[in-house]
């Protein structure tokens, strides 16, 4: 950076703050209202790449994806109005993920503000930042000499405590002024370590428990916190679960492994989670999906004793009343945790030995109808994909495939490998594999349903401008295969609205650039894969799967039947 410039239009300021900040790629798709800082980019070209989306919910999973690849804010830019509100699906995904992000909003300027000008919008009462909202904070930047301090102020919020996003709202006409500012120094998230005291509390509780279980997940994971974690469960010999989508917080080849908590649960998981007389849910914060709609884990008081480790105070108490609550960062409690000293004897060894059996048994699928062997054709993907590969989904039942037969080996080993929306945003995964193949290079392959699909095909568009190269697994049953289940188990016989009528598949992939291949059968699967590993641009592996298999356990008529008995009597 030039520091001896004296002034400075405050469009390039912004974009000298990020670059300042580490970031070395925004998403966005470009607006009138904010000329200025796309004239940053091209100004800084050299330091930061503006990626540029078909559209504003694409680039914001794409940003949400970055905050959680690198642990610092994704960053996200929106013209006014339809732009910021187009966005408002990443921003929720980024607040429930607990993910560290920031969404700049190009506005309306100064002179036309509360006159309901052209795409005006009241961002804080859209956006709402508090706990039921979408964003941690929205703030407004009405004197350019002060963006540095809004910039540096948003990363901190973002990273600090429970993470998550943060809206900045830029005046049109604030962008184009001069400025002297000079950018502030990279912050780094502030680590929360625990109390002293609460540690030999834990210890005296894991001394008294006989069934122990800990259900690791949510945000500010890193490699060196998954490690001690890993070190910390041999040392106890506990048995651990990953909670809903956060699968690669414990390494899944473990011999201490569950599986994962969350939809679709293993019933022999949820059992033993029932039965169990202490959990240690280190980081996530206890959702619906993850506590089993609040049944695994009753709410307000458990049945179990619970001890609850999170980042964010705020969060602590807030649903659940934890016989032990400790306000600390992944980072500094699972490295608290790992010098714990255990006893010599544990009486819980064959418990956590069984936990494992009981995941070794759930990955054994059940009989289905129809050419396509969706257990083979995960297990094919384990074969071939690397170590390190990133793997996306969106919502819907065809993400059950994943969650129950791909296993991670997730941040032990170095690397996140799992991109997905515990906020259940359809049309997630395309956009996030895309944005995680620009940002890394790895290999990445994304499942989708043919319905969410659907939502952001588009933006493989972006992927060919910008070189991302993704391997895209669409499974088409011609229905929103979720609402369907649902509508069978409670109005069966009555399908309205969740059938579709699709395009082909394989056409649009190649008019956009990607290759495009049709399989019927199993035995289709690998020779695509193995040749979409080989290309140098992505691929789009369209599998034709029977409707009636709607979910990994059962079928349609399965469901559908034992809803009319159900019914009946």
């Amino acid at each position: 950076m030039n520091n001896t410039e004296k002034k400075q239009i405050a469009g390039h300021l912004l974009v000298e703050c990020l670059v300042e900040q580490g970031v070395t790629h925004a998403f966005g798709v470009p607006g009138e209202s904010f000329l200025a800082v796309l004239d940053g980019f091209h100004a800084y070209r050299d330091h930061i790449q503006f990626i540029t989306n078909r559209q504003e919910g694409g680039a914001a999973f794409m940003a949400e994806a970055q905050g959680k690849l690198t642990g610092r804010p994704g960053i996200c830019f929106v013209t006014r109005g339809p732009g910021a509100t187009n966005a408002s699906i990443g921003v929720h995904t980024a607040f429930q993920d607990s993910t560290p992000m920031v969404l700049f909003v190009g506005d309306v300027g100064s002179d036309y503000r509360d006159r309901e000008a052209f795409q005006e919008v009241d961002y804080n009462s859209f956006f709402g930042p508090n706990t039921k909202g979408l964003a941690k904070r929205v703030e407004r930047v009405d004197d350019p000499e002060r963006l540095p301090e809004y910039v540096s102020r948003a990363f901190a919020m973002a990273m600090n405590g429970r993470p998550g996003p943060v809206v900045v709202v830029l005046p049109e006409d604030m962008l184009t002024q001069m400025v002297t500012a000079r950018p502030l120094p990279r912050l780094d998230a502030v680590e929360a370590w625990c109390d002293p005291g609460a540690l030999r509390k834990l210890r005296e509780m894991l001394l008294a428990a006989q069934r122990p279980f800990v259900i690791a997940g949510g945000g500010g994971w890193t490699p060196q916190a998954a490690q001690a974690l890993q070190r910390f469960a041999e040392a106890w010999k506990l048995p651990v679960g990953n909670a809903f989508r956060f699968q690669d917080t414990f390494d899944n080849h473990h011999l201490l492994y569950a599986g994962d908590v969350g939809i679709g649960i293993n019933p022999a998981l949820a059992r033993r989670i029932e039965s169990s007389d202490l959990i240690i849910a280190l980081g996530p914060r206890l959702g619906e999906m993850t506590t089993g709609g609040y049944a695994l884990l009753k709410a307000p008081k458990t049945a179990q004793k619970l001890v609850h480790i999170h980042g964010g105070a705020e969060e602590l108490h807030r649903v659940y009343h934890a016989d032990l609550a400790m306000n600390a960062t992944m980072n500094a409690a699972a490295r608290a945790l790992e010098v714990l000293s255990p006893p010599p004897e544990l009486p819980w060894e064959a418990w956590a030995q069984e936990a494992h059996a009981d995941y070794l048994a759930n990955l054994q699928p059940q009989p289905l109808p129809g050419p396509i062997d969706m257990p083979a054709i995960i297990a094919c993907i384990d074969r071939h994909l690397p170590a390190d590969a990133i793997v996306t989904n969106g919502a819907g039942n065809f993400a059950s495939w994943m969650h129950r037969f791909h296993r991670h080996h997730g941040l032990a080993k170095g690397h996140k490998t799992q991109l997905a929306p515990t906020s259940g945003a359809m049309g997630y995964g395309v956009p996030a594999g895309i944005g995680a193949s620009i940002l890394t290079g790895r290999t990445v392959l994304t499942i989708a349903g043919d319905g969410d699909f659907l939502m952001n095909g588009q933006e493989l568009a972006t992927a060919m401008q910008f070189g991302g190269k993704t391997i895209i697994v669409l499974l088409n049953n011609g229905m929103f295969g979720t609402i369907r289940m649902h509508q069978e188990r409670e109005y069966p016989h009555h399908e309205s609205g969740s059938g579709l009528r699709n395009p082909d598949f394989v056409a649009l992939a190649q008019a956009y650039g990607y290759a495009g291949v049709r399989i019927e059968r199993t035995d289709q699967f690998e020779p695509a894969l193995s040749a979409a590993l080989a290309l140098n641009r992505g691929t789009l592996i369209e599998v034709r799967l029977d409707p009636e298999v709607i979910t990994t356990r059962a079928t349609m008529t399965a469901i559908r039947e034992a809803a009319i008995k159900k019914r009946s009597g």
